[in-house]
């Protein structure tokens, strides 16, 4: 990075400090709980990561899209489908074979696996105008953005690899709801 590209870069960031940055999954919530964390931290933007939009089961159906939107819109809370940031099918499904070759259940699982990271930083986080995020978070008055998928450990869910990203690139803490 050249010395006027870093110049650039730290004025972004510097625009973006006023920012705070959270995470949020579903999972061991109960609703009341799930959308008290949202008021509690006065999150104004919900930006969904997931490929897929919706949970099976009656227990979580309101992180389904049209009722999570819907009551997102009653809270006047910013919701956004960040589709770019969701891993493909091939990369749920690398994680999946992990996952079966070490006996363990999806929703066990304390951390992701190394083939999951590696495939998802370098087809998705690596391709992931975060410059261009940033700007949208800014140009939409965001102050309280949280990154919403379904896994209830951080570590476990994909949305743990672009907190990192943030942090290390560009100096922006996240904190797990």
């Amino acid at each position: 990075m050249t010395s006027s590209e870093k110049k650039i870069l730290l004025r972004e960031i510097l625009i973006f400090s006023s920012m705070n940055f959270y995470t949020i999954g579903v999972y061991n919530s109960s609703e009341e709980e799930f959308f008290g964390k949202l008021i509690n931290n006065n999150i104004d933007t919900f930006c969904d990561i997931r490929q897929r939009r919706g949970v099976r089961g009656a227990k979580y159906s309101f992180v389904n899209s049209i009722k999570l939107q819907r009551r997102l819109k009653d809270l006047n809370i910013n919701y956004q489908h960040i589709l770019e940031l969701a891993p493909t099918k091939e990369i749920r499904d690398k994680q999946k074979e992990a996952d079966i070759k070490n006996n363990i259940f999806k929703r066990n699982r304390e951390e992701l696996g190394p083939v999951f990271k590696s495939h998802y930083k370098a087809e998705v986080i690596s391709r992931f105008n975060f410059l261009k995020f940033f700007d949208s978070m800014k140009t939409n008055n965001a102050e309280n953005i949280v990154l919403f998928c379904v896994e209830e450990r951080p570590k476990a869910c994909h949305r743990s690899l672009v907190a990192q990203k943030i942090e290390d690139e560009y100096k922006l803490e996240f904190i797990d709801l």
